[in-house]
């Protein structure tokens, strides 16, 4: 195709959005929409995905020691804990920080431990792993590594919750991935009607082209642009609104940030380090879509 023929079927898809305002501002409306709800159903699991997260990574596995272990085998212990694969984090916890921190806890510390002249409790250290799923074989394999040192007392881990959590999140996994295929089959089903209403009204014109001998392309290509340019309009607005939308959004719920700390929950992710993330796919699947359902919904019409 010649560049002045694709600069004059451009030209004719950004008039048709005109010519035929009204189906076009219906196509835009639907688009609209589409984007807006799949874009905040992801925003959602996003935040979601993010408490999980934090949640997650609070909790620790602790790992006490026998008494009157020596220096070196606490070192030993450490370097194998470091060492020891899907193990993130590793803090020695002295008997002396136990003691201090279990006397925090009580009005009366003095009179109820006043008598100890040393701390009572061991030594041990605080692990956090990467992947909580994997926790039951971490410890396993910490047993195992570390059972010729005769250095480990007893092992404390959140084993029940962290099963509860992975089923969590395999379930809000699955829930989302249905929704996500549900909202993205609906809205394709709304849109494919909506364009095939708008390339029905003008049935009549694609038809008298076909006569005249236009090629399927020289028809199919202005429809392309139209459904293009409405798309990336749609997702541009949608945008701007799922940005005050979210920001207004997140505002209430920091207002009671303390509760959401309670549960374990820090921030929420900031709008201003995924906007452009956001724009852009709005941009893309609007401008895909309407394209793409544009120039589908003509084929009908073009077996002539």
């Amino acid at each position: 195709m010649k560049p002045s023929s694709l600069k004059y079927l451009v030209g004719q898809g950004v008039r048709n959005i005109w010519t035929n305002r009204i189906m076009s501002f219906a196509s835009f409306c639907v688009l609209l929409v589409s984007i807006l709800l799949v874009g905040f159903t992801v925003l959602v699991t996003m935040n979601i995905n993010r408490f999980v997260n934090g949640i997650e990574n609070k909790n620790e596995v602790i790992i006490f020691l026998v008494d009157d272990v020596s220096d070196e085998t606490i070192e030993n212990m450490g370097n194998l804990l470091r060492n020891t694969q899907n193990v993130s984090s590793v803090v020695f916890y002295s008997k002396e920080e136990a003691f201090e921190d279990m006397k925090k806890n009580y009005e009366n510390a003095d009179e109820l431990f006043g008598y100890f002249d040393e701390s009572p409790l061991p030594d041990a250290y605080k692990i956090k792993v990467s992947d909580i799923s994997e926790m039951k074989m971490t410890i396993a394999t910490i047993e195992v590594q570390s059972a010729a040192m005769n250095a480990v007392y007893h092992i404390k881990s959140p084993d029940e919750f962290a099963n509860l959590l992975t089923s969590l999140k395999s379930i809000l996994t699955l829930i989302t991935t249905a929704i996500l295929v549900a909202l993205s089959v609906v809205s394709m089903v709304i849109i494919s009607n909506a364009t095939k209403a708008s390339v029905f009204a003008r049935s009549r014109e694609i038809n008298i082209m076909k006569y005249v001998g236009a090629t399927d392309t020289f028809i199919r290509v202005p429809f392309f642009v139209e459904g293009m340019l409405t798309g990336v309009v749609a997702g541009g607005i949608a945008s701007v609104v799922t940005w005050f939308v979210y920001e207004k959004v997140i505002e209430i719920l920091s207002q009671e940030m303390t509760l959401w700390n309670a549960l374990g929950i820090s921030e929420f992710i900031p709008y201003s380090s995924i906007w452009w993330k956001v724009s852009l796919s709005y941009i893309v699947i609007g401008g895909l879509f309407g394209a793409v359902g544009s120039s589908a919904s003509t084929k009908k019409y073009l077996k002539v």
